[in-house]
C-alpha cells in the first residue's frame, strides 16, 4: 500500500514540476487570456485567467448544475470535458473574447485536457 502512495506522491510532483515549466512561458492577458485546465478523478475544471490583474475572467466544470444535469453521473469523462470546453467557448464569445493562450497544468496534450481544448475550438475560440 505505502508504494501506491509514493507513486502517486512522485506522479503529483511531476505535474506540478511540469505545469511550473509551462507557467513561466505561457502568459495570459486582458486581450488574450490563459485557458487553464486542471482535472481531479471526478471533474473537470477550465478558466480563462488574466494573469496581469491575477483575475478569473470566466470559468466553466463539470461540477456546475446545469452541466451536471446534461452529463448525468458521467463528471469526469472525456465526454465532460469537451462539453466544459464548449461551454467555456460559448462564454467567452459571450464577453468578447476570441483569442486564448492553452495552459494544460502540466497534463500531456491527450484525452480529457485534448478534449477541453477541442471543445473550446469548435465553440470559436482560437489558439
Amino acid at each position: 500500500m505505502e508504494h501506491l502512495v509514493k507513486r502517486t506522491k512522485r506522479k503529483r510532483q511531476r505535474r506540478e514540476r511540469a505545469h511550473l515549466r509551462v507557467r513561466r512561458k505561457v502568459r495570459g492577458s486582458q486581450e488574450r487570456p490563459r485557458l487553464a485546465v486542471f482535472k481531479s478523478l471526478r471533474y473537470v475544471y477550465a478558466q480563462l485567467i488574466d494573469d496581469d490583474r491575477g483575475v478569473t475572467l470566466i470559468s466553466a466544470s463539470s461540477l456546475e448544475a446545469d452541466l451536471r444535469g446534461k452529463l448525468g453521473k458521467s463528471t469526469g469523462t472525456k465526454g465532460a470535458a469537451r462539453l466544459v470546453g464548449e461551454t467555456l467557448g460559448e462564454r467567452a464569445k459571450a464577453s468578447g473574447v476570441e483569442q486564448v493562450v492553452f495552459d494544460r497544468g502540466g497534463y500531456v496534450y491527450h484525452g480529457k485536457v485534448r478534449e477541453v481544448a477541442e471543445g473550446a475550438r469548435s465553440a470559436g475560440l482560437s489558439f
